[in-house]
């Protein structure tokens, strides 16, 4: 009977978890296009893009990534995440100038509230709308 009951544990398991991924580039959606504009009033960093592109499963959005040309850019890497609930911001970049920074943006109240991690400066920094708030050098 115990060995039953597993065999039905496992292929249940494996069927709840059996979703296809797929992505698609398109436009950005109003609401991940209101985050993008908010963040980026804020945070010109950030750049603004209208094209993304959306991972879906089982036909919702999981995920949502921004790609770059960054071929006449500072940047040898950057990388921006949308979560789907459109209240977050995720982001990475990499230059000579400025190191790996990254970090995120979250909406909250109607404010942007920025934690960001700076390899090279070797710092933590937390900003509300655009004003630091607290910064932090580690050792």
């Amino acid at each position: 009977m115990k060995k039953y009951m597993l065999l039905l544990a496992f292929i249940f398991t494996t069927i709840t978890f059996a979703q296809t991924i797929t992505s698609k580039k398109e436009d950005a959606s109003p609401e991940q296009y209101a985050l993008l504009e908010k963040v980026n009033k804020f945070y010109p960093d950030i750049t603004l893009n209208k094209t993304v592109t959306n991972f879906y499963a089982d036909g919702n959005i999981i995920d949502t990534h921004q790609e770059f040309d960054l071929a006449n850019s500072k940047f040898s890497s950057y990388k921006i995440g949308i979560e789907p609930d459109n209240k977050k911001l995720l982001f990475e970049y990499v230059s000579d100038e400025t190191g790996k920074v990254w970090g995120d943006v979250t909406l909250f109240k109607g404010n942007a509230l920025r934690t960001t991690f700076s390899e090279k400066n070797n710092e933590i920094s937390v900003a509300l709308n655009g004003k630091s708030v607290y910064l932090k050098k580690l050792k």
